[in-house]
C-alpha cells in the first residue's frame, strides 16, 4: 500500500542522525527497505539526515529497530515496517520521530527498555551503539585501550592478566583462556598462531555473528593481543560459509585496522607484528570442535585428531597454536582496558565474568542477554524472554547447543554457572537456549539428536558412526511400542559417552537420556514404568 507524496512545509537545516542496524537479523527482517524508505522520505520533505548503520541491540522482536539521536538521548521506535515500510516510515516522519515525537511505534529512550536496562554489557557495550565499520567510533567508545595497555606491558604480565580475570572458554568447554595462553607462551617455536573458533553451528545461538558483524574491530584486538601475549605474528578467523555478512564485516576492519597500524608489521611503532585473515567454512558441523578445524584450515578433511598432542603445542601445521572462540577472544579487550579485577566482580565462584545468552525457539522476545553468571534459568526466560511466542506453558528447555541436555520446568530455577549447571546434570555450551511448549514430543527430539550426530559425525571413531545410527533405529523401536529396547539404549549412550574420540560423540547422549529421565511419557508406558 502506498501513500500520496507528503507536503513539504518547510526545509529543515540541523543534520538529524538516525540509526537503522546492518545486522543480519535485521537485514532478514527488511532493514535495508526501511534505510531506502528513511532516505527518500527525507529528500522528499527537504530534511537533513544522517543514516548511520549500526550493529542490533539484541532486541530481536523489535527489528528492524530504528534509532533517533535527540539532546535526551536516542529513541527507539520499532518493529518498523513490519507491515507496511512506507506507510510506517511516513508515520514517523508525520509524528515528528527526529524530535522523539509520539508515535505508536514509539520505545522511548533505548537504553530505558527494561530488556537492555537489566543487563551487564561488557563484552557488548559497544554493539547497537556504533557503526561496526567505523574505526573512529570505535577508537571513541574505549576501542584499542586494550591493545594500547598490553603494548607497554611485557608478555607474561599480559598473560597473568587474563588467567588473574577468571576467563573461561565461552565456546562450551570452559577451560581457562588464561592456561592455554601460558602454554603456548611457555613452547618455544619459531611460528605461533592466532585462531578464532567462528564456526557457530550450535542450534539457538548468535553471539559469535553478532560481534563478527556488530563490533568487528573488537575481535581482531582481542587477537591481537592475544598474539602478543604468546609471541605469535599471525592468525586466521575460520567462519563458518553461512555468514555472509559477518564474513563481509571482517575483511573491511581487517582492512581498515591494517591502514591505520592496528594490524601488520610494526604495530602502533611497537616492533611486534600481527597478520590476521579471514578463512570460510565448508559446512560441517564437526569443524567447531578445534582439531577438525585445524585440519580444515590447512587444507583437509574435517576430522578430528587425537590428542595429545595439544594444539598449544602441536596446532595448526604442527606449530604451537591458540584456538579460542570469538567471545572468549572478544573479552580480552575490556579485560585489558580496565584490568582482571573490574572483570571477575562479575560472576560466581569459579565462573567469573559475564556470558551473552541466547534467546531461541518458541520465546515472546528472542534475542540476546548479557548478564552475569548467576542469573537463573526462570530469569532469563520469563523475565527476558516473556515466556513462549505461542502463550502455551513451556515444558524443556535446551541449553548449550544440539548437544546440550533438555531441561524441566523444576530445574529451572538453576543459577547459569558452569558448576552449577553442570551438578544438575545440564551444561551451558555457547550459552545458547532453544525453548519448546507442552506440545512438544520429547522422544522425537531425542531422536534428533541421535540422527543429527548420523548426519555430522566425521566417522573416524566407530562410537559416534555406528553408535548414533543405531541410537536411532532403537529410538525408532520403542516409540513403536518396543519399550524394552530402553535398556539397550542407555547400554548404547553409556559406551558413546565413554568410547567416542570427541565430544559430538560423546555428548550427543546427553540430549536423549535427559528426555528419556524428565520426559519418559513420551516414550511409551514401558518408559514410564521404567522410571517409576
Amino acid at each position: 500500500m502506498s501513500r500520496p507524496n507528503p507536503v513539504i512545509t518547510a526545509v529543515t537545516t540541523a543534520v538529524i542522525t538516525i540509526f537503522v542496524p546492518r545486522d543480519s537479523t535485521a537485514l532478514a527482517l527488511g532493514a535495508n527497505q526501511v534505510a531506502a524508505e528513511i532516505t527518500e522520505q527525507a529528500r522528499q520533505r527537504g530534511v537533513s539526515i544522517k543514516l548511520v548503520r549500526n550493529g542490533s541491540r539484541g532486541m530481536f522482536w523489535l527489528e528492524p529497530l530504528v534509532e533517533v539521536a535527540t539532546a535526551a538521548g536516542r529513541i527507539a521506535y520499532g518493529p518498523v515496517g513490519a507491515d507496511d515500510v512506507v506507510n510506517d516510515v511516513a508515520g514517523l516522519f508525520d509524528a515528528d520521530f527526529m524530535n522523539g515525537g509520539q508515535h505508536r511505534l514509539a520505545l522511548g529512550l533505548v537504553e530505558d527498555i527494561p530488556y537492555l536496562k537489566k543487563q551487564e554489557r561488557l563484552t557488548f557495550a559497544r554493539v547497537g551503539i556504533t557503526d561496526p565499520l567505523s574505526l573512529e567510533d570505535y577508537l571513541v567508545h574505549e576501542g584499542y585501550a586494550g591493545l594500547r595497555r598490553a603494548l607497554g606491558m611485557c608478555s607474561e604480565a599480559v598473560v597473568q592478566e587474563v588467567l588473574d580475570s577468571g576467563l573461561r572458554g565461552r565456546g562450551g568447554a570452559a577451560f581457562p583462556t588464561g592456561i592455554k595462553w601460558k602454554t603456548v607462551a611457555a613452547t618455544k617455536a619459531a611460528q605461533k598462531y592466532i585462531v578464532c573458533n567462528a564456526d557457530e553451528g550450535d542450534s539457538g545461538t548468535f553471539s559469535d555473528r553478532m560481534v563478527m558483524e556488530d563490533d568487528p574491530f573488537m575481535l581482531i584486538e582481542g587477537m591481537t593481543i592475544a598474539a602478543l601475549a604468546v609471541g605469535a605474528n599471525r592468525g586466521y578467523i575460520y567462519v563458518r560459509s553461512e555468514y555472509p555478512h559477518a564474513i563481509a564485516a571482517l575483511n573491511h576492519a581487517i582492512v581498515t585496522a591494517n591502514n591505520a597500524n592496528y594490524l601488520g608489521e610494526n604495530i602502533l611503532g611497537s616492533g611486534s607484528s600481527f597478520h590476521l585473515e579471514v578463512r570460510k567454512g565448508a559446512g560441517a558441523y564437526i569443524c567447531g570442535e578445534e582439531t577438525a578445524l585445524l585440519e580444515s584450515l590447512e587444507g583437509k578433511r574435517g576430522v578430528v585428531r587425537a590428542k595429545p598432542p595439544l594444539p598449544a603445542i602441536e596446532g595448526l601445521f604442527g606449530k604451537p597454536t591458540v584456538i579460542n572462540n570469538v567471545i572468549s577472544l572478544a573479552s580480552v579487550p575490556i579485560i585489558l582496558a580496565r584490568g582482571a579485577a573490574f572483570y571477575k566482580n562479575y560472576g560466581m565462584g569459579r565462573s567469573l565474568g559475564t556470558l551473552p545468552m541466547q534467546l531461541a525457539g518458541n520465546i515472546r522476545h528472542g534475542g540476546l542477554v548479557e548478564k552475569a553468571f548467576g542469573v537463573t534459568l526462570r530469569e532469563l526466560l520469563i523475565d527476558f524472554g516473556g515466556g513462549t511466542a505461542s502463550g502455551k506453558p513451556i515444558r524443556a528447555v535446551q541449553v548449550g547447543g544440539p548437544l546440550g541436555p533438555y531441561l524441566p520446568p523444576s530445574l529451572f530455577d538453576t543459577k547459569l554457572d558452569y558448576e552449577a549447571m553442570a551438578a544438575v546434570g545440564g551444561m551451558l555450551g555457547h550459552g545458547g537456549i532453544v525453548v519448546f511448549d507442552d506440545s512438544v514430543d520429547m522422544a522425537k527430539q531425542a531422536r534428533y539428536a541421535m540422527e543429527f550426530c548420523a548426519i555430522e559425525s566425521c566417522g573416524k571413531c566407530t562410537p559416534c558412526r555406528i553408535g548414533s545410527t543405531r541410537g536411532v533405529e532403537v529410538i525408532d523401536k520403542i516409540v513403536a511400542g518396543q519399550t524394552i529396547q530402553i535398556k539397550l539404549l542407555r547400554d548404547l549412550c553409556d559406551t558413546m559417552v565413554n568410547g567416542s574420540l570427541c565430544a559430538m560423540g560423546s555428548m550427543t547422549p546427553l540430549p536423549v537420556l535427559s528426555a528419556l529421565d524428565h520426559f519418559p511419557e513420551d516414550f511409551g508406558n514401558g518408559a514410564l514404568d521404567q522410571a517409576a
